[in-house]
């Protein structure tokens, strides 16, 4: 497994300026990987039990497909689970036992869906 340590870790280009509060992705060589920047804003977070949801790379374009066409998605198939709420929240549910989840803002998400159609978390641009 990749260390997490030596990930270069990339935010959407269309985040801004919202205070370093996004959707993060690195990819590793068989994995891409999900964190919250906002967990690592509060000082009382421990970096090393940060949530972070893997996604085999082989998925990921399905992944984004689903990112890309907005609302709520039960993926399956070792994908996490998007739940879009009436707020415009979006909570990612990872699929696997340790059961890491994140919410995220609608500007956050809408900043990620963004970058998602600009191919900027495609796997050739990895």
């Amino acid at each position: 497994m990749t260390s997490q340590d030596r990930l270069h870790w990339r935010t959407s280009s269309y985040s801004g300026t919202n205070g370093g509060q996004c959707v993060q992705v690195a990819f590793g060589s068989r994995t891409v990987f999900i964190r919250d920047s906002k967990y690592l804003r509060d000082p009382a977070n421990d970096p090393a039990a940060q949530p972070v949801i893997a996604i085999d790379i082989a998925l990921w374009p399905r992944f984004l497909e689903h990112v890309k066409a907005g609302g709520s998605h039960s993926l399956g198939d070792d994908l996490p689970d998007i739940e879009q709420r009436a707020n415009g929240c979006v909570i990612l549910r990872s699929s696997d036992t340790e059961a890491s989840v994140m919410a995220f803002t609608p500007t956050e998400w809408a900043a990620f869906i963004a970058g998602a159609n600009a191919q900027e978390f495609d796997l050739r641009a990895a």
